[in-house]
C-alpha cells in the first residue's frame, strides 16, 4: 500500500534531491526494519501490529528507493555503456533471486532472528558501496512545485509513445500472463511432482532469465529493439501454452525457464528504451510510473490468474494467460508502430519520429 500511495512523489524527489542521498537513506531505514523485526523474532509470541507497522515503513522506503536507484544509473556510466550496464544489473538481480531465498532458508533453520539479522548486514554492505560513489548523482535543478512536477512526469509518460508502449505492453503482458502464480496448483494436481518438483519449477523462470540475463551482459542488443521486445512477449505467450498443456515435469520446467528468459529481453529492451529515450531530468518520475506499473501488473495479474482459474480450472487458466499474452502483442505492435521501429539500444537514441521530438541528445 505504501508503495502504490508514495510511488509519484517519490519519483518527484528522485528529480529534485541527490540521488544517491536518498538511497542512503532509504537503506538505513531498512537496516532498521531488519534488525527491529529480528528483535520481534526473539519473541516467542510478538503482535502482528509492530510487524505491519515495519513492513509498512518498509515498503515506504522501497518507493523512494526504486525510483532513485532506476534513475541513478545513467548518471554512472556512459550513454553508449547503458544496455551492458542494464543487462549486468539485471543478471545480478536473477542470481541474488536464486541465491538469496536459499542462504535466508538456511538461516531460518537456524533461526529467523539470524536471517533478519544477516539481511541487516547485507544491507549495511549496499550503505557502504554507496558511499564509495564519487559520480555527481543530483539531477539538474527543475523549477515548479512537486505536484506540478508529478503531472509534467505523468504527461510524459502519456505523450511519449515509445516509453507508453514500452510500460504498458509490459503491464498488459504480466497482467494477462500469471503462469507462475499456478504453479503451486500445477506442481500438486497436474503434474502430481509434490513439493520437491514445485521447487524445480519454481527456479525455473529465474534460471532461464539468468542465462538470457548473462548473454545479454556479453553480448548487449543494438538493433531491432523494439521487435525484439514484441518478439519476447510473443514467446512469453508460445511458452506458457506450452506449460500449461504439458503434463511432463522436464518439458514443464524448459517451458518456463524459456518464459523468463523472453521476460528477461523484454524487461531488458524496456529498461535500456525507457532509461535511454528519457532526459535526465525525468527519469526518477518516469521511472516511478514504470514501477508502479510493473508492481500493479505483477500484484492484479496474480489476482486475475486466481479468478480465471476459479472459473476455467488452472489449466484453463495458463492458456489463456498464454492466448492473452499472444492478443497484446499484436495489438500493441499496431498501435505502437514507433515502438516497433525502435532501435540502436547501444546509446544513442531510439530511431523514431517520437524519440525525435523530445530533445534526446546524443
Amino acid at each position: 500500500m505504501p508503495l502504490f500511495l508514495l510511488t509519484l512523489a517519490a519519483g518527484a524527489t528522485a528529480d529534485r534531491c541527490d540521488r544517491r542521498t536518498i538511497m542512503l537513506a532509504c537503506t538505513a531505514v531498512e537496516i532498521a526494519c531488519a534488525l527491529l523485526l529480528a528483535v520481534l523474532a526473539l519473541h516467542p509470541g510478538p503482535s502482528l501490529i509492530p510487524i505491519f507497522l515495519i513492513a509498512g515503513v518498509f515498503g515506504a522506503s522501497r518507493a523512494f528507493l526504486s525510483p532513485a536507484g532506476a534513475a541513478l544509473g545513467p548518471m554512472l556510466v556512459p550513454r553508449e555503456l547503458l544496455p551492458l550496464a542494464i543487462s549486468t544489473n539485471s543478471l545480478g538481480d536473477q542470481a541474488s533471486s536464486m541465491i538469496g531465498p536459499w542462504i535466508g532458508g538456511a538461516l531460518c533453520a537456524v533461526s529467523p532472528a539470524l536471517a533478519y539479522t544477516g539481511s541487516a548486514v547485507l544491507y549495511a554492505i549496499a550503505a557502504c558501496a554507496l558511499l564509495f560513489m564519487r559520480a555527481n548523482t543530483r539531477p539538474e535543478f527543475q523549477p515548479g512545485s512537486r505536484l506540478e512536477q508529478i503531472r509534467a512526469g505523468i504527461a510524459y509518460v502519456w505523450t511519449n509513445k515509445i516509453v507508453l508502449g514500452a510500460l504498458s505492453l509490459d503491464l498488459f503482458a504480466v497482467l494477462l500472463g500469471g503462469a507462475t502464480a499456478l504453479l503451486p496448483v500445477f506442481a500438486s494436481d497436474i503434474l502430481k511432482v509434490g513439493a520437491d518438483g514445485f521447487g524445480v519449477l519454481r527456479s525455473g523462470p529465474a534460471a532461464g532469465a539468468a542465462l538470457m540475463a548473462f548473454a545479454l551482459s556479453r553480448r548487449p542488443l543494438q538493433r531491432n529493439a523494439g521487435r525484439w521486445m514484441f518478439g519476447g512477449v510473443a514467446v512469453f505467450g508460445v511458452a506458457t501454452l506450452v506449460f500449461a498443456v504439458s503434463r511432463s515435469i522436464i518439458l514443464s520446467f524448459v517451458a518456463l525457464a524459456v518464459l523468463g528468459a523472453a521476460d528477461m529481453i523484454s524487461v531488458y529492451v524496456r529498461q535500456s528504451l525507457v532509461q535511454i529515450v528519457t532526459p535526465d531530468h525525468m527519469r526518477g518520475r518516469v521511472s516511478a510510473v514504470s514501477g508502479l506499473f510493473i508492481g500493479a501488473s505483477a500484484e492484479l495479474g496474480e489476482f486475475e490468474t486466481g479468478v480465471v482459474a476459479r472459473l476455467l480450472g488452472p489449466v484453463g487458466a495458463a492458456i489463456f494467460g498464454g492466448v492473452g499474452s499472444l492478443v497484446v502483442t499484436g495489438a500493441w505492435s499496431r498501435m505502437f508502430p514507433s515502438l516497433r521501429q525502435a532501435s540502436l539500444l547501444h546509446g544513442l537514441e531510439a530511431v523514431s519520429e517520437d524519440a525525435k521530438l523530445i530533445n534526446c541528445p546524443p
